[in-house]
């Protein structure tokens, strides 16, 4: 798994400077655009008529901005300012347009040394701003892509345990993080328990026993994309080799001992022999029209189904039986290209389309469960129902209380949180002997008590500021010894179900998911802290504004200060980045909001001293307007900013349900669940919905030009 925050202890735009001289032009168009806008609304006119950009824009470009961005051929930033001559020409660039709004709105620009804005005007700007970009998206509806891929192997192992009705899994799962003991996900009672036992891959092989068919191994766990998931189109692609795993992959799902009745729920109804009296094609066809309905997620075509049949008849006729022949045919199928690909069908045109009732329910499946559809979702979708706004609010509500909830749980809030990092975290034996014990590493229990909270957070329906302060979390006795360093009573170095509690907290250094000693300890090194990672981190995952890389000749901070730096802060020794021209633009964004973590240790005990006894110095600003001087404060910062936060996480949402980044034809949607989210305080499962009612998800933008991949015949497989 890639680290997708770099070690570096510096984060900054490209080395060549291009990136760090496009914070610079949008500062001057910002400049412009402020000036302009004051001239107009002094003029209390702004229309297509007004001759402002010819008479106050125009020169102050000439003055301000074309010695870096347009004079004499010098394009800094890649930005000719000289090509803006209208507000057309703003029109016509939504992504400018989206990053003036973006660094306006987070104070980005104008630079601190710059003359500031004033708020009402810098709100105006973007309220009018925000007027372009949607005229922009709007005059060419088309929304990005997600190219045909296949399952994850996540989504492939619940595929099949769905399509058979296992009551097993068909492979063990290392990366679902959060093991289940006792079924306490109950999501239907709108309650998580006070006591559960849970339990964590990396604990051992222990948590890797479970009820699984054997004999059956799955192909190489996906990776996460950067700053996405691993459900993500543009990585699942399909190599020859690969093919070959999957074919290898279905024979040994039919094939496996435990694949029997007592295991596959479809058995008396697919497999079985039918009676002596029954007309064999005729029964063949009829089980296969359903198998194949519901497995390909649309109805079966007519000379599909009979190829597949034909297929079950010529393998009856060689001498194998009924039921052989059918694990045959079950074997082809979850070896198909209709049944592991992914995708939309060719739409018309290139701009957006809406999806078709059969397309809606799969990808309604995949985002919230995980696999294909069950049958109440086809015969909605057979029916032509699903798409009514109303059935399809129905049926949102109703996945949300269905156990199959757990999958979402199981991929969404491990990746967003990017909690594979602590599987690789190491803090130092001799300075943290208290993370050990035995050959296991309290990681395992750090990771469980974020996506605990994610859950109950889900499950009860909370508001999702609670993910950033909560009055609650689950809590294990090792968990109590990381943030108390008391050890509980009758604590055992349990590696199987740990015992959790809900524990009331009255401490705000506590709750939510920012200051969870998981996200401490891997936004760490070995020896110390590093404030520029949980920067990035925050950055990245609160707010979905990731820094760029750091430029590639800056090295990384020392774990251990030189004997000259002894006696400096971890700020000290941290300035002499900011120092460098392009560096300084990121350390501007991300600093404050690693400084603000700066109290919690490598394993994110509270500190109030460094080792060299100089004071913790956290205090800082967030967005250049809410200081703060302790972590309640910090945190009621973002709560100030609570709006960006569900921007951010909605974003998040809406890309891992779509299976791609999003962009900017995205915006207007987004700024619609947001404010649907507030309407109905915050709550998460308000933001799910509004997600899967959004125009992004109910439509396609594929041009019939993509092609689709067909099918192949089971003798093929």
């Amino acid at each position: 798994m890639p680290n997708h925050l770099p070690k570096s202890s510096c984060f900054g735009s490209s080395a060549d400077r291009a990136k760090s001289f496009a914070r610079s032009c949008v500062c001057c168009v910002a400049l412009v655009i402020s000036i302009s806008l004051q001239f107009i609304l002094a003029a209390d006119v702004w229309s297509a008529e007004t001759d402002s950009f010819t008479k106050i824009v125009e020169p102050t470009i000439q003055k301000h901005c074309v010695k870096c961005h347009g004079a004499d051929g010098e394009v800094e930033g890649d930005v000719n300012l000289l090509e803006l001559r209208e507000t057309a020409d703003l029109t016509k660039n939504a992504k400018l347009v989206r990053k003036l709004i973006d660094v306006l709105d987070l104070k980005e620009m104008p630079p601190e040394d710059e003359p500031q804005l004033e708020p009402k005007l810098r709100q105006q700007l973007i309220a009018e701003l925000k007027t372009v970009l949607h005229a922009a998206v709007s005059k060419n509806k088309s929304f990005s892509h997600a190219p045909i891929r296949r399952m994850n192997r996540f989504q492939y192992n619940n595929a099949v345990t769905d399509l058979f009705q296992l009551n097993c899994v068909v492979f063990t799962l290392p990366e679902r993080m959060l093991r289940e003991h006792g079924k306490y996900f109950q999501p239907a009672t709108g309650k998580m328990p006070k006591k559960l036992k849970a339990g964590s891959r990396p604990l051992g092989k222990s948590q890797l026993i479970e009820k699984r068919l054997a004999g059956v191994a799955p192909f190489p766990q996906d990776l996460r994309a950067e700053h996405g998931f691993d459900n993500r189109g543009d990585h699942l692609s399909l190599s020859p080799l690969l093919l070959e795993s999957f074919i290898a992959l279905s024979r040994s799902i039919v094939d496996s001992p435990d694949f029997s009745p007592k295991s596959c729920g479809i058995w008396a109804s697919f497999f079985s022999e039918p009676a002596l009296t029954t007309d064999v094609p005729t029964e063949v066809r009829a089980r296969l029209r359903l198998f194949l309905t519901r497995a390909f997620r649309l109805p079966v075509e007519e000379e599909q189904l009979n190829r597949y049949t034909d297929h079950v008849l010529a393998r009856i006729r060689s001498g194998r039986s009924f039921t052989e022949s059918m694990r045959d045919v079950a074997a082809a199928t979850i070896a198909s290209p209709k049944f592991f690909y992914l995708y939309d069908r060719s739409g018309v045109s290139g701009v957006a389309e809406p999806l078709d009732d059969f397309e809606l329910a799969s990808r309604l499946s995949f985002f919230l469960w995980g696999s294909i559809p069950d049958q109440t979702l086809l015969d909605l979708a057979r029916a032509g129902k699903l798409t009514d706004r109303a059935v399809l609010s129905e049926q949102v509500d109703r996945m949300l209380d269905d156990r199959k909830l757990k999958r979402f749980c199981d991929s969404f809030p491990a990746q967003w949180l990017q909690l594979d990092r602590i599987i690789s975290s190491a803090p130092d034996r001799e300075h943290f002997p208290e993370f050990y014990f035995s050959k296991y590493r309290n990681s395992m229990h750090m990771m469980l008590e974020p996506l605990l909270l994610f859950e109950t957070v889900l499950i009860e329906d909370r508001s999702i500021l609670q993910l950033i302060d909560s009055d609650f979390s689950y809590r294990s006795a090792r968990l109590d010894n990381i943030y108390y360093g008391a050890k509980r009573a009758g604590q055992k170095n349990s590696v199987t179900a740990l015992p959790f509690n809900r524990v009331q907290l009255n401490d705000r250094r506590q709750g939510g998911v920012i200051t969870t000693a998981a996200i401490m300890t891997m936004t760490s090194g070995p020896e110390r802290t590093q404030p520029i990672t949980r920067g990035a981190w925050l950055a990245t995952v609160i707010f979905n504004n990731p820094p760029e890389p750091p430029p590639a000749n800056v090295p990384p901070l020392a774990e251990e200060a030189p004997q000259a730096e002894a006696h400096f802060t971890l700020r000290e020794r941290l300035s002499a980045h900011r120092e460098r021209a392009d560096c300084a633009g990121c350390h501007e964004q991300i600093d404050p909001l690693g400084f603000a973590l700066e109290n919690y240790g490598p394993t994110g005990k509270w500190r109030d001293v460094y080792e060299n006894g100089r004071k913790v110095d956290m205090n800082g600003t967030l967005f250049r307007k809410h200081k703060f001087n302790d972590i309640a404060e910090f945190k009621d910062a973002i709560l100030a900013e609570k709006d960006r936060f569900t921007r951010g996480l909605a974003s998040h949402v809406l890309s891992f349900a779509l299976a791609r980044e999003t962009g900017i034809a995205d915006s207007i949607a987004l700024d619609k669940i947001v404010t649907e989210t507030d309407d109905d305080d915050y709550r998460i499962q308000t933001l799910i919905k509004q997600v899967v009612l959004s125009d992004p998800f109910l439509h396609k933008s594929n041009a019939k030009t993509i092609t689709e991949r067909t099918d192949q015949s089971p003798g093929d497989n």
